[in-house]
């Protein structure tokens, strides 16, 4: 893996802030010696054991902890790893992190450090790493439980199987090329064969690809936009929805420059709630550029509430799919047909909610989603490209160098080529520690 390979990492593996343990992790040639070096007389493999920690600079008392060792290449990191379980104070882990920091070979680790040691010494593949990433951001039910599929192999086990498939129909492109001279090579048939799975795999990747983009959504959440007029109670129903004052709420109109975001857990559905600035004529600049904001959230939204006060005209939401919703039902007249909300009562909240539900969960599709990140979708979308090109016809070289750039798209999903640059973007994200 390089010389940063000999490098031994360590970093704190739970938050920061007061508590009753904090965990440090070590990873690297120099782990069993770092425990050794803190701790004195190593512990038995893969056991929990308490010993007195100790600055090898001076021998000062850092802690009494629960320290083990984990021998490579079965660990987390596919390194010797070991873990420090300290009691949680601040003092106690900036001290042993300071004692760490002066073992010769040992250094803090950057973000996502040690998945990506796991990823270069084969322990989980790149996608894999991403089901990691994205469980500890999960926030709701289903986040957690796409995470954990991902984590598990579901995405790298298809798309494994996919490049296998390509790399034989690549196999049987060249021995075309390669034997068309022998008799025993069946031009023919190998190339109506050929052209079989070909298509068969084609027609896999094109039903992954035909998910409504479900994966994704449930990743980054379903955004709703709440659009109307000045005054139209966008802020106030935000503020209702979320039960927290979250936007500035005022009779005056043009109060609400900027979009507001807010998020949200409906029932394990991940909901991201957008206020925007009311939709209005104005000569006055700020305001107008808010305008032009909430329109181009309008246009990129998975559904907009389209709020209508009383007297008032639902907004104009293009192409974007609305749900319109009458506010301020304590002031109606009569009553409305469709939705009728008063945030200020609590009148038809809970119609709305779930009203909202039904649409969150028929725009995120049933079952579970294969695609989750917009990576992948990228580089199965270049593999049904070169799959339709070589299904077009050509010469034998051009068919199976469309299979080549195929199976290099496939491989770039589990991190098989063209890796440093993905890793590099993937594990920035990652928190310190993991």
């Amino acid at each position: 893996m390089g010389e940063a390979a000999a490098e031994t990492l360590f970093a704190p593996a739970t938050g920061f802030g007061r508590a009753a343990v904090a965990v440090i992790r070590v990873s690297g040639p120099q782990a069993g010696a770092a425990l050794m070096a803190l701790g004195g007389a190593p512990p038995p493999a893969r056991r929990l054991s308490l010993r007195t920690l100790r600055d090898p600079a001076d021998g000062t008392v850092l802690d009494k902890a629960l320290v083990a060792f984990f021998p490579g290449p079965a660990t987390y990191s596919g390194e010797d790893m070991a873990e420090l379980h300290l009691h949680g104070g601040s003092a106690v882990r900036a001290g042993v992190l300071a004692a760490l920091g002066r073992i010769p070979g040992c250094r803090l680790a950057r973000p996502g450090e040690f998945t990506r040691r796991a990823v270069l010494n084969g322990r989980m593949d790149l996608a894999e790493a991403e089901g990691v990433a994205d469980l500890i951001d999960a926030e709701t039910e289903g986040q957690r439980r796409q995470a954990l599929r991902q984590l598990d192999g579901v995405l790298s086990r298809q798309v494994a199987a996919w490049r296998d498939e390509a790399i034989a129909c690549l196999a049987g492109a060249e021995a075309a090329l390669d034997f068309s001279d022998e008799g025993d090579v069946d031009d023919e048939g190998l190339d109506a064969a050929l052209t079989g799975r070909v298509k068969a795999l084609r027609a896999a990747i094109a039903a992954a690809l035909a998910d409504g983009r479900r994966g994704e959504r449930l990743r980054d959440g379903f955004w709703v936009v709440l659009a109307g007029a000045p005054n139209a109670g966008k802020s106030t129903l935000l503020n209702a929805l979320a039960q927290r004052d979250a936007a500035i709420v005022s009779d005056r109109p043009g109060t609400t420059r900027d979009a507001i975001e807010v998020r949200l857990d409906l029932d394990g559905l991940p909901v991201v709630l957008v206020d925007t600035a009311g939709l209005r004529e104005t000569d006055e600049a700020v305001e107008a550029e808010g305008i032009r904001r909430s329109r181009a959230r309008i246009a990129q939204a998975d559904l907009v509430l389209a709020l209508v006060p009383p007297g008032g005209t639902p907004p104009e939401t293009g192409e974007t799919p609305a749900l319109p919703v009458w506010t301020k039902a304590d002031l109606l007249t009569g009553a409305p047909s469709g939705l009728a909300v008063s945030a200020r009562t609590g009148q038809g909240l809970s119609a709305l909610i779930d009203a909202l539900r039904a649409r969150v969960e028929g725009g995120l599709g049933q079952g579970d989603a294969l695609i989750t990140r917009a990576r992948h979708r990228d580089a199965l979308e270049r593999c049904l490209g070169h799959l339709d090109r070589l299904l077009g016809g050509g010469p034998p070289e051009l068919v199976a160098e469309d299979l080549r750039l195929a199976v290099r798209a496939l491989g770039e999903i589990g991190g098989h080529v063209g890796v440093e640059d993905i890793l590099d973007r993937l594990f920035a994200g990652f928190c310190i520690g993991k």
